[in-house]
C-alpha cells in the first residue's frame, strides 16, 4: 500500500488478520438454553449515547450475524453536571433493553454477556439501574472497566488494521469516555503495549462545553472542546513512540463511521460500505472543520448526521483531531465493529 495516494478512500481486500476467539467471559454472562440450536450467542453493549445488540452464529472462523438492534438512548444525559442517570434516560433504556431480552428470547441464544460502560461507571445511581434493568428485562449488565472496554473493542475490530510493524493505534470515540490503545501487530493475536482512556465522548464534550451561538460562538465552543481533550490525553501522549514512519491508525465508533459515510456521499448509512474503509486523515480533519463551522440545522439535514447525531457529531470531531495530532498517520481505518464482535468472539472461543 505504500505506493497508493493517500488522497483517495479505498478499501481493503481483506482484513490483515483474523481476529482472536480465544479468551474467557467474565461476569454478567447469562447462559440461556432454549429450543433446538444451542450455538446462537448474543452481545450487548449499553454506552453512554447507545444501546447495541449483536446476535450470530459461529462460522468458519468468524461468525454469521442473525440479527441486531441498535438504538440511541443517550443514558448519560445530563450525567456531566448531575452525576446520575435521570429518570427519563432510564426509562428510555429500559425501552430499549426490552426490545433486546425479546430478541434473545426468539432467537433462542445460548451464551449471552451485557455490558455497561462510563455513564455506569461513572452514576451514583448506577447500581439502582443495573439492578432495575435486571428486574425489568432478566438482563444483567455487567459494568466493565475502562481496560477491558479498550481490549474488547480492540479485539473486534483489530483484523481492520492496516499491515506494518511498528505499532498501531486503535481509538473508539463514545459517549462519556474516549478510549486509546496503542497494539503490538506482528503476531497472530494483537499485543497491548499501552492504553489510555480519556473522560471526554461525545455526550459529556458537548455538555461541557460544547455550547456557543453564531459562528465566534461556535468556533469558541470548538476550541474549548479540543483543549479539554488535549489536556485529557496529553499524559498518553508524552508516552507514545517517537520516528514511526508511516503511523497507522484505526478507528471505531459513531463518529468514524458518520463522517466517513459523509464523506463517500451517502445518502443513508450502509456499514457494507463503510467498514473497512481507508480514508485520508486530511479529508477527515476538513469535514470536521465544516460540521464544526455548522449551526444544529445545518447538521441535522445531512444525510447520515440526522436530528439524532446534530448536536453530539461536533464533540466527536474534536476528539478525532485531538488524535489526529498526537497520531499523525496520512490515513484513517474506520471500523463499524467493536465492543460487541470482541465479546462474541470471547463467547465462541469459549463455549463454540
Amino acid at each position: 500500500m505504500g505506493d497508493r495516494s493517500p488522497d483517495m478512500p479505498y478499501r481493503q481486500v481483506k482484513p490483515a488478520r483474523s481476529a482472536p476467539t480465544n479468551g474467557k467471559p467474565r461476569g454478567g454472562t447469562a447462559l440461556v438454553t432454549r429450543g433446538r440450536d444451542p450455538r446462537h450467542f448474543a452481545a450487548l453493549d449499553l454506552g453512554t449515547n447507545n444501546c447495541r445488540l449483536l446476535i450470530a452464529r459461529p462460522q468458519g472462523d468468524g461468525f454469521a450475524v442473525i440479527d441486531a438492534f441498535s438504538r440511541i438512548v443517550r443514558l448519560g444525559e445530563g450525567l456531566a453536571s448531575s452525576g446520575r442517570l435521570s429518570d427519563a434516560a432510564i426509562e428510555r433504556t429500559i425501552a430499549a433493553l426490552k426490545i433486546c431480552a425479546d430478541k434473545l428470547k426468539r432467537r433462542n441464544v445460548t451464551l449471552s454477556r451485557a455490558v455497561a460502560t462510563e455513564a455506569c461507571r461513572r452514576a451514583s445511581n448506577g447500581a439502582e439501574f443495573i439492578a432495575r434493568a435486571y428486574a425489568e428485562t432478566g438482563i444483567l449488565l455487567d459494568v466493565i472497566t475502562a481496560e477491558e472496554e479498550a481490549r474488547l473493542a480492540v479485539l473486534g475490530c483489530h483484523a481492520l488494521i492496516e499491515p506494518g510493524e511498528d505499532p498501531a493505534l486503535i481509538f473508539d470515540i463514545g459517549g462519556g469516555s474516549t478510549e486509546l490503545v496503542l497494539v503490538d501487530t506482528r503476531g497472530p493475536d494483537p499485543k497491548v503495549l499501552d492504553w489510555h482512556s480519556a473522560p471526554w465522548g461525545v455526550v459529556s464534550l458537548t455538555e461541557s462545553a460544547g455550547h456557543g451561538d453564531g459562528p465566534e460562538g461556535r468556533a469558541a465552543a470548538y476550541a474549548r472542546m479540543r483543549a479539554l481533550v488535549t489536556e485529557s490525553m496529553a499524559p498518553f501522549a508524552a508516552r507514545l513512540p517517537r520516528g514511526i514512519a508511516v503511523p497507522r491508525l484505526l478507528g471505531t465508533s459513531g463518529t468514524v463511521t458518520t463522517l466517513a459515510s459523509v464523506h463517500l456521499g451517502l445518502s443513508h448509512y450502509d456499514r457494507a460500505q463503510v467498514d473497512g474503509l481507508i480514508v485520508p486523515a486530511s479529508a477527515m480533519r476538513r469535514i470536521s472543520t465544516e460540521l464544526a463551522e455548522m449551526d444544529l440545522r445545518q447538521r441535522a439535514q445531512l444525510p447520515c448526521i440526522g436530528s439524532e447525531r446534530a448536536d453530539l457529531v461536533v464533540a466527536g470531531c474534536a476528539i478525532l483531531e485531538t488524535i489526529l495530532d498526537l497520531w499523525p498517520a496520512e490515513r484513517l481505518g474506520i471500523a463499524d465493529r467493536g465492543i460487541r464482535e470482541g465479546i462474541l468472539r470471547r463467547l465462541m472461543g469459549n463455549g463454540a
